[in-house]
């Protein structure tokens, strides 16, 4: 029976809710036929799980496609997720693609597995998504440290730029009651941090009629669980409570990645945004204010149809003049289907990538002088399982990477640290401190 079992491969695209989905997916199959192998081993399954937020994740889709048709032209490949349900088609006419699963079928892939076989024709499963679509509960499991929980799914906002409400349909949650018993199989797993997933994390608990700060309310009870990180969450739906509680609870880490996308209310206007850079800006200053050694990192988009030199200007202004720790800077991306698509006034490829550039260069000094400011305090560090170069890493509560040499007792734990300064590459350095 060993011998027979199909070696399975999965390849993940995008963000860390597609990696929780990945990881449950993965779970589904039944070890007495599928062994899971590592990337980069020969495989007879290939799943990919796809992203679609731009062209960059796309192109990186069919690149993994030739790639493993090239590595093993007998496999059989499936490709599912966001670009799967949005363009089934086009992907099914990639040499190599025998199965293509949107956003809902995807969980059913072992399902399309009875016959692993090559396909003479690739079959596509990718039906239309409704208001009405069911919510399927992920946690990841492969990485020693931490998990990536699943607590939303979907968008009801209209981004002008943005294909997810197209991708993976309405905001949805499941209740807070289902949310802890599966926070609590995580502790049991060994768990000590757990991030907060979702594809608007803010508007959690619309199909439920609860909220995001009482589900973190409740999470915080669950024994085991040291540690939350909300991955994003939107500058109009971070509440005075939230901050507060994070201000408070030892457990809510003090970390707050802010979609704000341009710092120009004209833009932000073309699109569709919720909010004002004002209200960004009041969000940024009270999370300072209770929290001052807070990690504030923000998304960023250039080059958005209809951006000026002014435009682009004004948004450098305004983050130059935020207490920011670090951005994420994207190029503005036509997507298929979107109502920017179609906009005038389309910016040069060459100043998108010039505006970037200059971001990402703020980006670098915001990063250095948050580093600057740790200096000499006190941390504590969640260690890695991992070792590079003599040195072990972990990531303080204020997602500062920091470094010590190689000790075997660390791995998966959280001890206390001094931050004594920033190395080469950028990384704390630190030594333990038992004093605290």
């Amino acid at each position: 029976m060993e011998k027979n079992r199909k070696k399975v491969s999965f390849y993940t695209l995008g963000c860390k809710l597609n990696f929780a989905e990945t990881s449950t997916i993965a779970r589904s199959f039944p070890e007495d036929q599928f062994e899971i192998v590592r990337q980069g081993v020969k495989a007879d399954i290939y799943v990919i799980n796809t992203c679609s937020v731009t062209e960059v994740a796309d192109r990186k889709c069919r690149q993994a496609i030739k790639k493993f048709n090239h590595q093993s032209p007998d496999a059989l490949i499936a490709v599912v997720g966001c670009y799967a349900q949005l363009n089934p088609e086009k992907i099914s006419s990639i040499p190599g693609v025998d199965i293509v699963l949107g956003t809902n079928e995807k969980f059913n892939l072992t399902s399309f597995l009875k016959n692993t076989e090559k396909k003479a024709l690739p079959e596509v499963h990718s039906c239309d998504l409704s208001g009405q679509d069911r919510f399927f509960p992920s946690y990841s499991v492969s990485d020693r440290t931490r998990s990536f929980l699943k607590v939303q799914d979907g968008c009801d906002y209209k981004c002008s730029y943005c294909t997810i409400p197209l991708a993976r349909g309405n905001s949805r949650n499941q209740d807070i009651a289902s949310i802890v018993r599966e926070v609590e199989l995580i502790a049991l797993d060994g768990k000590k941090e757990i991030v907060l997933t979702g594809v608007n994390i803010g508007d959690f608990g619309k199909t439920t009629g609860e909220s995001l700060y009482d589900l973190m309310i409740e999470l915080t009870q669950v024994e085991g669980i040291e540690r939350y990180r909300i991955s994003s969450i939107e500058p109009n739906l971070i509440t005075d409570e939230i901050i507060e509680l994070a201000a408070a609870s030892s457990k809510i880490l003090p970390h707050f990645h802010i979609p704000l996308q341009s710092g120009s209310d004209k833009i932000l206007g073309l699109m569709r945004r919720r909010y004002r850079r004002e209200q960004f800006e009041n969000r940024l200053l009270l999370i300072r204010k209770l929290i001052p050694l807070a990690s504030i990192g923000a998304d960023v988009i250039v080059g958005f149809p209809g951006e000026t030199d002014e435009d682009f200007e004004d948004t450098y202004s305004f983050l130059e003049s935020m207490p920011l720790s670090y951005l994420h800077v994207f190029n503005f991306s036509e997507r298929p289907g979107t109502p920017a698509q179609k906009l005038p006034e389309k910016i040069p490829f060459k100043t998108r990538e010039d505006r970037s550039r200059k971001l990402i260069e703020l980006s670098n000094l915001k990063h250095s002088g948050f580093c600057r400011t740790n200096i000499g305090t006190t941390a504590e560090v969640l260690f890695e399982h991992t070792i590079s170069k003599g040195m072990i890493s972990g990531f303080t509560g204020n997602y500062l990477r920091t470094e010590l040499p190689w000790d075997p007792e660390l791995p998966g734990t959280i001890r206390k640290v001094l931050l004594t300064g920033v190395s080469d590459s950028g990384r704390m350095t630190s030594e333990l401190n038992y004093s605290i």
